[in-house]
C-alpha cells in the first residue's frame, strides 16, 4: 500500500480540493482511520452516528497528516488542535460526498463499465447473475457486495458498499488486473454516506423495497429516499435504469430515473418492457417464457425459486443497458448457477429431502423465499428463522410471521444475537409464531430439523446464507449454514465413516 500512496501523491489542489489556508500540500494518501494515516496523508474527518471523526484529528496530526478534510463543525470541534498545526484545512459542506469524489481522482482508474443495483433483498443475486452475464459473453468482470469481491479478481469486503476509499481501490485493482467490467451491490447505508458517488455508472437497478434498516434510518420514507439517491444523484442523465415495476415502489422510482431524463427499462409480470409471461417449476428448477422489444423467448434457469426469474432478468436488463446485445444475453442464461447462501442446495437426505440456505433475513424475505420453494416441493415445507441482535427489532415477530404463514414446520433459532441476550430475540420472533419450536443454538436447530425431513420435503434455514460465523457479543464463532447442514445430513443418514 505504501508504494501505491507514493506513485499516486499529488498536490492538494489536484484532487479538486482547496484549503481554507491556501496552502497546497502533496497528498501522499488518504485515510479515514487516523490509525492508518502515514506522512502527508490526507485525513478525512467524517461526521458520525455516534462520534465525529474530528476526535481523531489530533491523532492523525501526530501520525504526520498534511491535510484535514472535514465540516464546519469538525473544524470547531479539533479548533485548537489545527490551529497549532500547519496542516491545511479542507472544510466541505458534504465531507462525505467530498471524500467520495476525491477518492475518485485519487485512484482515477475504474472498469470501463459499471453498474449498481439497489433495493431491500436481491442486490447480491443480481449483481453476481450479472457478472456472470458478462462473463458468459467473454468479458472480464467482477461482482462486488456482501459476498466481497468475486470473479475475475477476488478481494474480501467487510461491508455491502465500502468507504469511498477502499471502494476506488478495489475498482482500480480489478482495472489493472484486466476488468472491464463490475457490477455493485449499492445499499442504503452506502448512498446514505455518499460512498458511490464518485463512481461512473453506465446503469442502475432498482430490484424491490420492504422493512429493513429502520435501526438505521428514522423511517420508510427516510429509507426509500436513500436508496433513490442512486437514481438522482448517483446515475448520470445518461445513464440507464432498469426498475422492477412490480414493486410497489418500482413505479416510483422509474418516475424519479425518467425525471432525471434517464432511459428506464422496465422488468414484470404485466406489460412491462422485459416481461416475465409464464414460469413452470419442477423439483431442480424452473423453464420460464418471457418478451422483450416485440419477441418471446424460452429459458431454463437451474435455480430454485420463483423470484429468482425476477433477478436473472434484471440482471438481464442491466447487461443489455450496458451494451450488451438483448439476444446475445438471453442465450446465456441457462448457463447461470446458484449465488452462493442465495436459495442454495446445501444438501440432500437419502429420501430425497432437500435442505437449502437462504440469506432472506427480512419478513419479506423469509416469505418471499418461502412462497418461490413450494411449487417445488411436494411434500411440507420446513423452516429455520432467527433475527440479528442490535438491529431492527419491530421486525422480529414479523419474522416469525413470514415463517408460521407460509411453512409447514418452523423452529426457531439463534441468528446472530450480537450484544443481546439471545433468549429475547427468540421470544420476540416466536411472538409471529406461537406454534414454532424453539431451539436456542442453531447447530441443534438444524440437526431436528434436518431429522424431521419426509420424503418429498424440504428445508430453508433461513437468515445467515453465505455468512461463515455467528456473532455472539464482541466474538465472531465458526459457523457455516451449509457446513451445518451437510454435517446433520452425514449425521444421520450413516454419512460419516
Amino acid at each position: 500500500m505504501a508504494a501505491e500512496h507514493a506513485a499516486l501523491a499529488r498536490p492538494l489542489h489536484q484532487l479538486g480540493l482547496t484549503a481554507s489556508q491556501g496552502l497546497d500540500p502533496t497528498i501522499t494518501g488518504l485515510a479515514v482511520d487516523s490509525r492508518q494515516v502515514k506522512d502527508g496523508f490526507l485525513f478525512a474527518a467524517l461526521p458520525g452516528t455516534q462520534v465525529h471523526g474530528a476526535t481523531f484529528i489530533q491523532y492523525a496530526l501526530r501520525m504526520g497528516a498534511s491535510a484535514i478534510l472535514t465540516d464546519a463543525m469538525g473544524a470547531r470541534l479539533a479548533a485548537s488542535e489545527l490551529a497549532e498545526s500547519d496542516a491545511a484545512v479542507v472544510i466541505a459542506e458534504d465531507p462525505r460526498q467530498t471524500l467520495a469524489y476525491t477518492a475518485a481522482l485519487w485512484f482515477a482508474e475504474q472498469p470501463a463499465v459499471v453498474a449498481a443495483v439497489t433495493g431491500t433483498n436481491g442486490k447480491t443475486s443480481v449483481a453476481t447473475f450479472l457478472r456472470m452475464i458478462w462473463q458468459e459473453l467473454g468479458q472480464p468482470a467482477v461482482n462486488l457486495g456482501t459476498t466481497g469481491v468475486e470473479g475475475d479478481f477476488q478481494a474480501p469486503l467487510h461491508h455491502t458498499t465500502p468507504e469511498p476509499i477502499t471502494l476506488h481501490r478495489v475498482l482500480s485493482q480489478a482495472r489493472a488486473a484486466g476488468v472491464d467490467y463490475a457490477a455493485m451491490e449499492a445499499s442504503s447505508h452506502g448512498l446514505e454516506q455518499r460512498r458511490l458517488d464518485g463512481v461512473r455508472l453506465r446503469a442502475a437497478g432498482f430490484t424491490n423495497f420492504t422493512q429493513d434498516h429502520l435501526d438505521y434510518h428514522e423511517t420508510f420514507e427516510d429509507y426509500f429516499a436513500a436508496k433513490a439517491g442512486l437514481f438522482v444523484r448517483v446515475l448520470s442523465e445518461s445513464g440507464t435504469a432498469v426498475i422492477n415495476i412490480d414493486d410497489a415502489r418500482g413505479v416510483d422510482m422509474a418516475a424519479l430515473a425518467q425525471a432525471r431524463g434517464q432511459t428506464v427499462i422496465t422488468v414484470g409480470r404485466s406489460g412491462a418492457d422485459l416481461n416475465l409471461d409464464a414460469q413452470r417449476f419442477d423439483a431442480t428448477g424452473q423453464d420460464i417464457r418471457f418478451s422483450y422489444d416485440g419477441k418471446a423467448y424460452m429459458a431454463r434457469l437451474n435455480l430454485i425459486g420463483g423470484f429468482q426469474a425476477e433477478n436473472v432478468l434484471l440482471a438481464a436488463g442491466l447487461a443489455i443497458a450496458c451494451g450488451a446485445p438483448a439476444a446475445s444475453v438471453f442465450e446465456i442464461l441457462g448457463e447461470l448457477t446458484t449465488v452462493r447462501g442465495r436459495m442454495q442446495l446445501a444438501a440432500t437426505r437419502n429420501n430425497g429431502a432437500a435442505v437449502f440456505v437462504d440469506y432472506a433475513h427480512t419478513p419479506d424475505a423469509v416469505e418471499t423465499a418461502l412462497k418461490a420453494m413450494r411449487p417445488h416441493v411436494m411434500g411440507r415445507l420446513v423452516a429455520i428463522v432467527g433475527a440479528g441482535g442490535d438491529r431492527d427489532t419491530a421486525k422480529r415477530p414479523l419474522m416469525g410471521q413470514a415463517a408460521a404463514q407460509n411453512a409447514d414446520v418452523v423452529f426457531v433459532t439463534d441468528d446472530n444475537p450480537r450484544s443481546e441476550d439471545p433468549a429475547s430475540i427468540r421470544a420476540m420472533v416466536m411472538q409471529g409464531a406461537p406454534e414454532a419450536t424453539e431451539v436456542g443454538d442453531r447447530a441443534e436447530a438444524i440437526l431436528r430439523a434436518v431429522d424431521a425431513l419426509q420424503p418429498g420435503d424440504a428445508l430453508l434455514i433461513a437468515g445467515k446464507g453465505h455468512e461463515s460465523g455467528q456473532i455472539v457479543g464482541d466474538d465472531v464463532l465458526p459457523f457455516d449454514d451449509c457446513e451445518q447442514a451437510s454435517v446433520a445430513v452425514a449425521a444421520l443418514d450413516g454419512g460419516f465413516a
